[in-house]
């Protein structure tokens, strides 16, 4: 079997135990789960700033012990103008080879959280962020908001894009910054199975 082959194989099994995780192995009960949650990206450069914005994100999160997954189709992200879209899809982030970008991980200290009432939680997150077909460890800050039947997790960090083996051609390097400044927003509710 080639090396292509099983790098492929690889891709698909973790990407399917990553479903795997999110659909099954979490407790129906301590499941919160959205599909819908809200990630945008913000890149400040000399030349213009970049600014993209995703519907299409599924987030789960178990309640029993802080386990956090998201699931974000690449081609969700929607720009001010489609030139942009379209290179960002085509030849930054390869879209069609690289149809999700996936995070699996950690709440760390989840045992602090009472979910049984209303409050907010400072929060970090740690995990392995898989994008543009590169596995990196990464921690996170952000917050946990218990608002009645929901929880709001919301979170802002910085992403260097050469991490991820992204490569900005010469000829626009002073449009795109190094480093991109994410924000996420999701709302969950508790899964029930119908």
């Amino acid at each position: 079997m080639g090396h292509k082959t099983t790098k492929t194989m690889n891709r698909k099994i973790r990407l399917l135990t990553l479903a795997m995780l999110m659909i099954s192995s979490f407790g129906w009960s301590q499941k919160y789960f959205t599909r819908n949650a809200d990630v945008k990206f913000f890149s400040e450069a000399p030349a213009e700033n970049i600014e993209a914005q995703n519907r299409q994100v599924t987030c789960v999160l178990n309640t029993e012990n802080g386990e956090i997954a998201f699931s974000v189709q690449m081609k969700g992200f929607h720009f001010e103008k489609a030139l942009m879209e379209e290179h960002f899809n085509e030849n930054y982030v390869e879209s069609h080879k690289y149809p999700k970008a996936t995070f699996a991980g950690k709440i760390m200290d989840f045992n602090k959280v009472d979910i049984s009432k209303n409050g907010t939680y400072k929060v970090k997150v740690e995990g392995t962020m898989t994008l543009h077909g590169v596995e990196k460890q990464m921690d996170a800050d952000g917050e946990l908001t218990i608002k009645g039947e929901e929880i709001i997790v919301s979170s802002k960090f910085d992403m260097k894009i050469a991490d991820y083996n992204i490569a900005i051609p010469n000829a626009v390097v002073d449009k795109i910054a190094e480093v991109i400044e994410v924000s996420l927003d999701a709302t969950l509710t508790k899964y029930t199975k119908n």
